[in-house]
């Protein structure tokens, strides 16, 4: 009988340690707006929770929820993980800003990580890449490409974000191609491959022999593939498969170092509200290798564009610019303020129509 009290103390004893084990795990959730498998967006924000997850072991928990739509919904999710013991939530796309905020609010014990907005509080940080400086080698590699002098771009949402990308890859694209057009198709979402694959052949047929896209499907490279004779960029992520034709580079967010870093920050009480920006210099945006469908000199240009920007040498915003109503932005040599970047919304001179409202 002693015997039997004794090992049913231990085991009680081992469970509960056991169980003091499990709650000293951090647990950290992802919302994602994509599927994990969008092969762009959403892809390489779970390939950084998978990062978090291979450089803590069993000191994490990693939980996260996909396809997940912006708006009261994602309040849901975010209520969700909250009340199921998360220390940690990153919410990965603009659209989860309020949703964020309005959680976070509730639960200010935890650390809450929006990307791409701008709104924080004592509980919530923003972080989010400069893939302007991405675009703006795409653009030069699309000025000294298109034979059609078109280049399209299909835009996801009218936020300052994309406003950026279309003006820099534009301004790059104009210095090498005086002769370059942009046609731009809105297309109001993040991930829908039949859109994004209608948007590509729309542009294609306005005799567009560059796509460019701020959307997250692989859906416009292979409508360009199809079509032959039209250069694709990857975007968010390398899209490699279509490589080296048509996606002749990519920009690739590399989220990982982030959100190891701010994990790591949750796990050892340093975590503080912050906003964080940053880009080629820091290996957040990252270009990939530009393949052999781009001429030796054109390469050899973008990589000296990369490392230009990278150093500091280089400001993709550099004057003189002028806004797209013919008025003064930049003079000559002056470079963009990052307050006026971030919440930009105008199009530089030359980008024929106007910004959807």
């Amino acid at each position: 009988m002693k015997l039997n009290n004794f090992l049913a103390s231990a085991a009680m004893v081992l469970g509960l340690a056991t169980a003091a084990v499990a709650d000293d795990k951090t647990k950290v959730g992802f919302v994602y707006v994509g599927p994990v498998g969008d092969g762009g967006w959403t892809y390489e924000h779970n390939k950084g929770r998978l990062a978090v997850e291979e450089e803590f072991g069993d000191k994490v928990e990693t939980v996260f929820v996909e396809n997940v739509a912006e708006g009261p919904d994602a309040e849901r999710v975010m209520t969700q993980m909250a009340l199921e013991g998360a220390d940690l939530i990153f919410t990965t796309s603009f659209g989860y800003m309020d949703p964020t905020i309005n959680v976070a609010k509730k639960f200010p014990n935890v650390k809450f990580e929006h990307a791409t907005g701008y709104k924080r509080a004592a509980n919530v940080s923003t972080y989010s890449a400069r893939f302007y400086e991405g675009r703006a080698v795409q653009g030069h590699i699309a000025g000294k490409m298109t034979k059609s002098n078109i280049v399209g771009y299909i835009g996801s949402f009218p936020i300052p974000e994309v406003i950026r990308g279309i003006n820099s890859t534009y301004i790059h694209a104009k210095k090498v191609n005086p002769d370059v057009q942009f046609k731009i198709v809105w297309v109001y979402t993040w991930f829908d491959p039949a859109k994004e694959a209608d948007a590509a052949k729309v542009l294609i047929e306005q005799g567009a022999d560059v796509v460019l896209q701020h959307t997250d499907s692989t859906a416009p490279q292979a409508a360009a593939q199809e079509a032959g004779n039209v250069i694709t960029f990857g975007q968010a992520s390398d899209m490699g498969e279509y490589a080296p034709m048509p996606r002749v580079s990519s920009i690739i967010d590399n989220w990982a170092p982030y959100y190891i870093a701010r994990t790591k920050a949750v796990m050892d009480g340093t975590w503080e509200s912050v906003d964080t920006w940053d880009g080629i210099s820091t290996g957040m945006v990252e270009i990939g290798e530009i393949s052999d469908a781009v001429p030796a000199d054109v390469k050899a240009e973008a990589l000296a564009m990369v490392e230009a920007i990278g150093s500091g040498a280089y400001n993709p915003f550099t004057g003189p610019l002028k806004k797209q109503d013919g008025s003064d932005w930049l003079g000559e040599g002056e470079t963009a303020d990052d307050g006026t970047l971030a919440g930009m919304n105008f199009y530089v001179e030359g980008i024929e129509g106007d910004i959807p409202q």
